[in-house]
């Protein structure tokens, strides 16, 4: 669910017309948007706190045989939260999409990677030097 939840409206959109635009369909939950409570770590792995709060678009759709899909995306995009979910019905019924998750995740995977070996180029460390007098 987390890949569909970070793959482009526009991405998610184009794929569901392609290949499953036959599909009949039904909102069990109309795509709602609210907030949730982003929580951090101290050092990454210190004590919890609450950073923050964020939008969240969330929709539960139900195939034509019954399937149920939820999805939560971070965001205000209705449309990529429903697409989302269509995705996840999919999923559940019969992995019929099992290879474009499994592109998106690993194109995801490689942007994760490039971002990270970037940020790691331009790192800096800093140290103190103990002057010795106590």
């Amino acid at each position: 669910m987390s890949v569909l939840a970070r793959t482009s409206r526009a991405r998610l959109e184009a794929q569901w017309s392609e290949n499953h635009s036959s599909e009949n369909w039904t909102h069990l939950r109309e795509p709602q948007i609210g907030m949730v409570m982003v929580r951090g770590r101290a050092g990454g792995a210190g004590q919890r706190f609450n950073l923050g709060e964020m939008t969240v678009t969330r929709c539960a759709v139900t195939l034509s045989d019954g399937t149920v899909g939820h999805s939560y995306v971070k965001g205000r995009d209705r449309i990529q939260a429903q697409y989302a979910a269509l995705f996840d019905a999919v999923m559940l019924r019969d992995g019929s999409a099992s290879n474009f998750i499994e592109t998106l995740a690993t194109e995801q995977a490689t942007a994760k990677r490039d971002h990270a070996r970037k940020v790691a180029a331009t790192k800096v460390d800093f140290f103190t030097l103990v002057r010795g007098d106590d």
